[in-house]
């Protein structure tokens, strides 16, 4: 009896199930609610103000804020190169994320994790807008609006203690408004040298979560849970001012910041040849450390005398010891025409031990080629000494995050004194009257340097850099900055003046560092943007 009835009600519910799913069909089918009506379309204008707040987060950025810049042409670019960065970008978060994953399984004795499907789907991000930051300083920020309702696939599968697990992540949304940095600005490819990444307001991220094929978020409360840890956790690593910096080239090579000072002493040269027809030679030596754009040093000129001695020393700034060298040319002064050169030698620094003086004695050749075989011929010896002294760690130059640290001058500096950096950047709105090939002159304790001329430019670009070696701090100095103007050929008027400005230098000895835009006296609206640093001894 007790099986007949629970084979009846077996038979029961199995029919009852079946009639139900087919009067529901039916029923969803041929009967359609009374309340559901067409989609009005209505031009934008026409659109209620509660309709309009409604659109309101539905509207590009450079609509809202003419501050954001459109990027309709960046969007399609990325488009269409999605199926190819998605391939690229998969692979390089499987690479990176390898000995992650590895760690992972020993810390918690897994068998394995493994990445089975990893794509970011045919749906690519697009950027609703692009703010660009214009500051004095060397580096480019921009502030782009991402939008990514994405179809992503990812599933990761954990063996452990004989069982296998498969998590999936689906559907995937990000909104967020990253601000992107690239500093310091060098000339150096890729021409900026780190990369750092903030987000200035908290991320909006949904994503469809599976587990064993069951839908994670459709657990009450666990959604809203889930959202609020990740908004909390992105924002406490990486919200406005926290970064996320990542390096692109060594900070040091490519800005080309000084490391260290070279001093040289030229000795003597011995057995020099005779090139003057009525006596012997009047030799003098010209130093120049390659890699600069610096000019030439020179030791005076002993007349009449084949085995000189001068004892004169002379400083350099290194950039890069590895690379740079120091070429000694020895030449024969004459009172007209061309000096005659004499012989030459080149010593890398390389082969300096650092904080030890060296001294050398080469032979002199003709060029620095090997094969040459009128380097086989005798022209005398050169004999210098040499100390490369590398400034410390605290004693580097103050980059844009590092201007409020008291910098030390190397060894060499002359007591109480340090070294003056003027870097020349750029000008704005400079015009003579009869030309405008403008250049920039510097003039500090009678010590002149100058930039290159550009040519008919009236926003000329230099991009040069000086350095004055002082004795004393210049607190009650000025540095004299002079924008001139150059004529080319047979101009009547060859030089005149585009404007001036007296820079008052005691801020750059208290501060350290300055780096502004200076209006240019006796110009109309001329600007120069100039940066100065100073090292103490």
């Amino acid at each position: 009896m007790g099986f007949v009835s629970a084979l009846v009600g077996l038979f029961g519910f199995g029919a009852g199930v079946t009639i139900g799913v087919v009067v529901g069909y039916f029923l969803f089918i041929y009967f359609q609610p009374t309340d559901v009506k067409d989609p009005q379309i209505k031009p934008i204008g026409e659109l209620d103000s509660k309709t309009l707040e409604g659109l309101l987060p539905e509207i590009p950025l450079w609509v809202k804020n003419p501050d954001y810049d459109r990027v309709d042409w960046l969007n399609m670019f990325i488009r269409e190169m999605w199926p190819y960065l998605d391939k690229a970008i998969c692979m390089k978060v499987k690479d990176t994320t390898k000995p992650i994953i590895d760690q992972y399984v020993k810390k918690f004795k897994l068998e394995s994790i493994e990445i089975e499907t990893l794509t970011l789907g045919t749906l690519p991000p697009s950027f609703q807008g692009i703010k660009v930051y214009d500051t004095q300083e060397k580096e480019m920020i921009l502030e782009p609006a991402l939008k990514w309702a994405g179809n992503p696939n990812i599933i990761v599968a954990v063996k452990a203690f004989g069982l296998r697990a498969t998590v999936q992540l689906v559907d995937l949304q990000v909104f967020a408004i990253p601000r992107i940095t690239f500093k310091p600005l060098v000339p150096t490819f890729p021409c900026f040298a780190k990369i750092l990444v903030s987000l200035m307001e908290k991320p909006h991220v949904d994503f469809g979560l599976k587990l064993l094929g069951g839908d994670l978020m459709a657990i009450p409360g666990l959604y809203q849970v889930v959202q609020e840890i990740i908004k909390e956790q992105v924002a406490n690593l990486y919200l406005w001012p926290k970064t996320l910096e990542v390096s692109v080239l060594d900070d040091q090579r490519s800005m080309h910041k000084p490391v260290g000072m070279l001093h040289v002493k030229v000795v003597r040269a011995t057995n020099l040849k005779k090139k003057d027809m009525m006596g012997k030679s009047d030799p003098y030596v010209k130093l120049k450390l390659m890699g600069e754009r610096l000019p030439s040093k020179k030791t005076t000129v002993k007349t009449s005398n084949l085995n000189p001695e001068w004892n004169e020393e002379f400083t350099f700034v290194v950039k890069d010891p590895e690379s740079q060298v120091l070429e000694l040319n020895v030449f024969d002064w004459e009172k007209v025409g061309k000096h005659e050169r004499m012989g030459m030698d080149v010593i890398p620094l390389k082969e300096l031990t650092p904080n030890e003086t060296k001294t050398i004695t080469h032979d002199l050749v003709k060029t620095m080629d090997a094969n040459d075989p009128q380097n086989q011929k005798s022209r005398g010896q050169i004999t210098v000494e040499m100390t490369y002294n590398p400034f410390k760690e605290d004693d580097a130059l103050p980059t844009d995050e590092e201007n409020t640290v008291d910098e030390k001058a190397p060894e060499g500096t002359p007591a109480g004194g340090g070294l003056l950096v003027v870097k020349v950047q750029e000008a704005q709105d400079v015009e003579g009257k009869h030309h405008t090939n403008p250049y920039v002159r510097l003039l500090l304790r009678g010590e002149e340097k100058k930039t290159k001329p550009v040519k008919k430019n009236r926003d000329p670009r230099w991009d040069q850099e000086f350095e004055f070696m002082l004795e004393e701090p210049p607190v009650n100095e000025k540095l004299h900055v002079e924008v001139m103007s150059k004529g080319m050929g047979l101009a009547l008027h060859s030089r005149e003046t585009l404007g001036y400005v007296d820079i008052s230098l005691s801020d750059v000895v208290n501060n350290k560092r300055i780096n502004e835009k200076f209006h240019l006296i006796d110009s109309k609206n001329g600007k120069i943007q100039l940066e100065l640093l100073w090292r103490s001894a």
